[in-house]
């Protein structure tokens, strides 16, 4: 897939079919993520590949909850895996390499022919108690916060349609 066809054709997948994206797969789609750009090279990303249907529905819950939807709501619409996106505070730059890992993550999964979509409030989470505890049981440690949760799998239906560009967004200071 050439560059440019998947960054003005990726859309974010909001159905998936619940069929589990192959293990090379998400594994290809975390190395793009560790690929990214990141200030001073200082790698700060950490991502946690996570296909544990139990701990996926944990994660969904607690994103419910902590965007204040009621229980008929799923904010990972169904995705049967999702790469948690981690970064060390102790960088300045962490936000941002975190940002960047999850584009690169989200390209890459569209050139896989998969679906993806960013969800919010992995920080919110992770910086609970129990988000602390559940990184300490999987053996992730260090003074990290959540930067997103990109959620990945088989499109259910065909991709959303790109809406159109506003105007007047490049400005040329020659």
């Amino acid at each position: 897939m050439e560059v440019f066809d998947a960054l003005l054709n990726r859309r974010s997948v909001r159905r998936y079919k619940p069929d589990l994206p192959a293990r090379e797969d998400l594994e290809k789609i975390a190395e793009a993520g560790l690929y990214a750009a990141s200030g001073k090279g200082m790698q700060t990303v950490k991502i946690v590949i996570v296909t544990n249907p139990e701990l996926i529905q944990k994660l969904r819950e607690w994103n419910r909850v902590i965007g204040g939807w009621g229980e008929d709501v799923d904010p990972f619409y169904g995705a049967p895996a999702l790469l948690l996106v981690l970064a060390d505070r102790a960088s300045p730059n962490h936000v941002y390499d975190g940002a960047l890992a999850m584009g690169n993550m989200m390209l890459a999964a569209h050139a896989l022919g998969l679906g993806s979509c960013w969800i919010n409030r992995a920080r919110q989470a992770f910086d609970t108690d129990e988000g602390k505890a559940l990184l300490a049981s999987l053996g992730v440690e260090g003074d990290l916060e959540g930067i997103g949760h990109c959620i990945v799998g088989v499109p259910d239906g065909p991709a959303p349609k790109a809406a159109p560009r506003k105007p007047g967004r490049v400005v040329w200071a020659e």
